[in-house]
């Protein structure tokens, strides 16, 4: 049974049935086979907060299997070594990820490359001496890298950064703070977003270039795991850099014109939160389903009540059309449109509707919705950071009203 009218591209389809099997075979194994470790925070995470060594070894491994089984580099262009799959695969097969692991079994996030963990497209700017040294290891899975963008006083306007890199001999010296640095903790490697050009900079006309640095050079450090939800430890980052040595191969891009890369990498990201939101959502309703079809009250299954049906019916509904923006906007994108207000109107819909079948889905569970056994309280954090991440709420529904001011009225 499909909900969708069309069929997906016979090429996609066969990639989402492989990376679905994928996941069973080398994520959720890997999950059940140390339980234990996953479930004592204190030997999931180091003492400063960073996965421990064991847990990063797992997900190496995942990565390595995925990038042996053609799944992981499936969306990096061909020119690279990738499979040079379009937007529309990115997010089918990000949304049967999660759909098919739910929270429990995260490190499927490693099992398709992560625009800010591993390669993408981004690295076709990349200079043939950088291609030459880091590029074979990001493709393997053996190495990961981040995306160094967010700092202190700039979120939303990245265009506020303050980090600098003066120039020194050919070279240059950056100097900065960045925060929110997904994958930051562990990363191998840096794409990092500093001004070049002051003057341009101020004038919003440019002045930011982006290098690819080792995260041991001398002058990076990781200073802190910010912590979240009075969890032990993290996944995201506080770095600084002094002093930090950067060479013109390190260049990713044209010099003053790194923003460019900076932005395709946020609208990666909208399209990966959007198929998480849908995944993350259709299994918590499922979950529910099946718990009010078992669960009695009052001498009936739950489900025949209409204050638990209806929720999940219209968190379905909500679903559904989150689901189909998704397929649309990724479709206009691998047609070569720039898709701004469609894949803006797709990010900001999926995480809010997502977020709200969670919470439904914790209701229909009553108390038991928020144990850690179930999950739900779990998937619920990750959706409601990603209704700030990569473009707030608030963001795109300015950017989307702009775009409609300006004349672009189609729906």
């Amino acid at each position: 049974m499909t909900a969708i009218a069309f069929d997906l591209p016979e090429d996609v389809e066969q990639i989402r049935e492989g990376i679905r099997a994928f996941a069973r075979t080398e994520v959720i194994p890997r999950h059940e086979n140390n339980k234990e470790l996953f479930e004592n925070s204190r030997l999931k995470y180091d003492e400063d907060g960073r996965l421990s060594a064991p847990v990063r070894q797992l997900i190496k491994e995942i990565r390595m299997a995925s990038a042996e089984a053609g799944y992981y580099h499936m969306c990096v262009p061909e020119p690279l070594g990738g499979g040079g799959q379009g937007m529309q695969a990115y997010y089918a097969c990000w949304e049967e990820l999660f759909h098919t692991c739910g929270p429990h079994n995260w490190m499927m996030l490693y099992a398709l490359s992560h625009w800010a963990f591993g390669p993408s497209r981004l690295l076709e700017k990349v200079t043939d001496r950088a291609r030459d040294e880091i590029l074979a290891p990001l493709m393997s899975g053996e190495k990961s890298m981040c995306f160094a963008l967010s700092e202190p006083g700039a979120g939303s306007d990245a265009t506020m950064i303050k980090t600098k890199a003066r120039p020194d001999g050919d070279g240059w010296l950056v100097d900065g703070r960045k925060i929110w640095i997904s994958n930051g903790p562990i990363a191998d490697y840096c794409i990092l977003f500093a001004i070049t050009d002051p003057e341009r900079a101020a004038a919003k006309k440019g002045g930011i270039s982006a290098f690819l640095v080792p995260t041991d050079a001398p002058g990076f450090e990781m200073q802190r795991v910010v912590k979240l939800f009075g969890h032990i430890g993290g996944d995201e980052a506080e770095l600084r850099f002094e002093d930090l040595r950067v060479e013109p191969w390190q260049l990713v891009g044209e010099l003053h014109n790194g923003f460019s890369a900076a932005l395709y990498g946020v609208s990666l990201g909208r399209i990966y939160n959007s198929a998480r939101s849908v995944g993350l959502g259709r299994w918590s309703v499922e979950l529910a389903l099946d718990y009010a079809k078992t669960r009695e009250a009052f001498g009936k299954p739950i489900a025949e009540y209409q204050g638990v049906s209806f929720p999940l019916a219209e968190a379905a509904t909500e679903l559904h059309a989150a689901h189909l923006m998704g397929l649309n906007s990724t479709k206009l994108l691998d047609q070569g449109h720039a898709a701004v207000k469609e894949l803006s109107m797709t990010k900001v819909y999926s995480v809010q509707v997502g977020l709200r079948a969670i919470d439904r889905a914790i209701q229909v569970h009553g108390a038991m919705g928020l144990t850690n056994e179930l999950g739900l309280a779990e998937a619920w954090q990750y959706l409601r950071i990603i209704n700030i991440a990569d473009g707030s709420n608030e963001i795109l529904n300015k950017t989307i009203a702009q775009k409609l001011l300006q004349g672009d009225v189609s729906l």
